[in-house]
Order: C-alpha cells, then structure tokens, then sequence
C-alpha cells in the first residue's frame, strides 16, 4: 500500500486498528519518536508488557534473532510488538538483507513489527538499498514519512502546546521562538517549557520574555551578525563576532551561515527586481520550516541594490579562501572580512 500520511497513522494508533508492519522514516526526530513510542505502548496490550513488548537494536542485532522475536507468540494477549530502532540497510550484508525481505514478508498477524529510525538518516536521492526496503515495506505494510513542519505548522503547534498548559501565544511571536531556535521541534518545545514555566498559568508569553530566555542557537547568533553590519552598527558586529570567538565556534562555520545570510539577500532582492514575490526562492531552494528568513531578508534588505550584494558576496567568497588556505590569522581573516562589508553597507547609505 502507499505510504500513509501521519494523520491516518495518529487515527489508526487511537482506534487500535495496526496493521502488522510499520517503518516510521523522515527529518523531524522528535514527532518520529513520539508517535513510534505511542504505536508500540498501544500495540503490545496492556497486559504482560514485559513479555509482550521486544525492543531491539537495529545496529547490532542479527536478522536471525530479529526473526526469532517476530515469530514467538504473545502472552495471554492478542498481540505482541517487536520495536527495532535504527536498522541501518547501508551496513548490512546481501545476505543479511536477503533474510530482511524475507522476514517483511512472512509477520505473523499476531506481532505488530515496527522499524523506526530515531538516528539513522536516509539519503532518498542516492540510496537504492533504503528505497528497495521503502518499496518492500509499502507492499506488506505501512511507511510513515515525517518531514520537516513548515513554519506555519510549526508556529500553530506551538501555540497549541502553549494553550494546553493554560499560556497565551500569538502566531507572530511563536514564529519569533523559531526565528531564535531553528525549526527543530524538540529544541522548540524545549524552549516553550522554559516560557511557560516562567510566566505562568493564565498568562501571556510576550516578546519581552521571548527575547530574554529563549536560546539562541548559533545560526541566528550569525544572522544577527548580518543584521548588525548592514545596520552599520561597528560596535555591535564586532562584539557579537567576539561572542563567537569567545564560544569557540569555527570560523569556517561563522563565515558559512553568513555567507547564507547574504545569499538570502541577494536572493529575495534578485526575485523582487524580476517581478516576483520575496518567497519566491523557496520554490528552487531549501527553505521548508525557513521560510521567516525570506521575510527577514526582504525586511533587511530591500534597500540595498543588487550591485551592494555582489560586491557583498565577493567579500565572503575571498574571506572563505583565504580561511581555508590557511593564509594568515584566522581571526584576523574575520574581523577584516567585518570591516570590509561594513565599508561597503556604508558607502550604500551614501550612495542612496
């Protein structure tokens, strides 16, 4: 069968109605985990879980001993659930995956066999050994895909979250938590905890308590970093380079993301001067769950021209060859690449 959506899969955990074979794929860790440990309490009974439930490790254990498990009965209950995490096909044998095929297709309908990938990622361009499994698996049972949330997703889930424990949270500034954490969802109910936890029930998460406890993660410490320099704000770009060198963060890394920062730029700027939309680039580019970055730079950078952004990006292009060339102090490298585009936002304004 195709694979199915999480929805049907999340009705098919509450109505008890499992098929035999499950294999829960994708990017976002955090609902994959969820769902496979509610699938797998619900599957092996309530009774007798210590004789009816086998968890695995897909990384170590033979596909012999995963076959003895799958093929002994339950316990005074209708079904049994084997649970294997992280089987990884890539490192398995020919023989090994022979035996795999084999076992797909021969689960009893008294065990309920759940593959789940916390850990191991699958490369879907490249990998013919994960899609012949994905094909293998789709004709005996069910595939669950759980991609990243967009961000409008992701900012009407936390406001839910925030709702359940009795909070208040706008759109804008649950979208303002993913801008300062990233779109990983785990990092973001993490930080949700800490706001809720500090404003208290019946109350409302503000942007005030948003800007001084959530996290910042390194990518937006960087983008703040771009948003400094085309302020032309000197003393501000240089201490958060400082804070980067003081949290010894790679500069190979810092210049990474920033280059993103002004490739987002250069982007949206390059769409909008063609008569497009400033998310047009999410069409051609991995922007899914990002999306708050082409705003943010249609925000920050519609007043630069597209030569400003050029000019901008040959600056990166030399900094990144001299870093890894090993051509002077690297950071010397930075704090020259810093001053060098805040010359260049700076004769901007004066040409404006």
């Amino acid at each position: 069968m195709p694979e199915i959506t999480e929805t049907e899969f999340k009705k098919q955990i509450e109505r008890g109605t499992f098929g035999s074979l499950y294999l829960l794929h994708g990017e976002e860790k955090y609902l994959l985990k969820l769902y496979a440990n509610r699938l797998i309490e619900k599957a092996c009974g309530g009774a007798f879980q210590d004789f009816n439930l086998q968890r695995i490790d897909g990384g170590s254990v033979s596909i012999d001993d995963m076959a003895a498990a799958v093929e002994a009965v339950p316990l005074l209950s209708e079904r049994k659930c084997v649970a294997v995490s992280d089987l990884d096909v890539e490192a398995r044998s020919a023989s090994d995956l022979s035996k795999l095929y084999e076992l797909i297709g021969m689960v009893p309908d008294s065990t309920v066999l759940v593959f789940y990938l916390p850990s191991v990622e699958i490369d879907y361009k490249k990998s013919a050994k994960w899609k012949k499994l994905l094909t293998a698996v789709q004709k005996a049972g069910n595939t669950v895909c759980f991609k990243r949330k967009t961000q409008a997703d992701a900012e009407k889930m936390l406001c839910a979250a925030a709702a359940k424990r009795h909070c208040e949270l706008s759109r804008a500034d649950a979208g303002k938590i993913i801008e300062y954490t990233g779109n990983d969802l785990q990092a973001l109910f993490h930080e949700l905890e800490k706001l809720c936890a500090y404003v208290g029930p019946g109350k409302e998460i503000t942007r005030r308590e948003i800007d001084q406890l959530v996290t910042k993660n390194f990518e937006t410490t960087v983008f703040m970093l771009s948003r400094a320099i085309l302020a032309r704000q000197y003393d501000k770009a240089y201490s958060i380079l400082d804070l980067l060198f003081y949290q010894n963060e790679e500069p190979v890394s810092v210049l990474a993301v920033l280059s993103t920062a002004y490739l987002d730029l250069y982007r949206v700027r390059a769409a909008v001067q063609s008569g497009e939309s400033a998310l047009e680039p999410a069409k051609y580019f991995d922007y899914k769950g990002k999306e708050f970055r082409l705003r943010n730079a249609e925000r920050d950078g519609g007043r630069f021209s597209i030569e400003m952004l050029r000019e901008s990006l040959d600056a990166l292009l030399n900094a990144d060859v001299a870093l890894k060339s090993a051509r002077g102090n690297r950071r010397t490298v930075m704090e020259t690449l810093i001053a060098r585009l805040l010359l260049i936002a700076e004769r901007e304004k004066f040409a404006e």
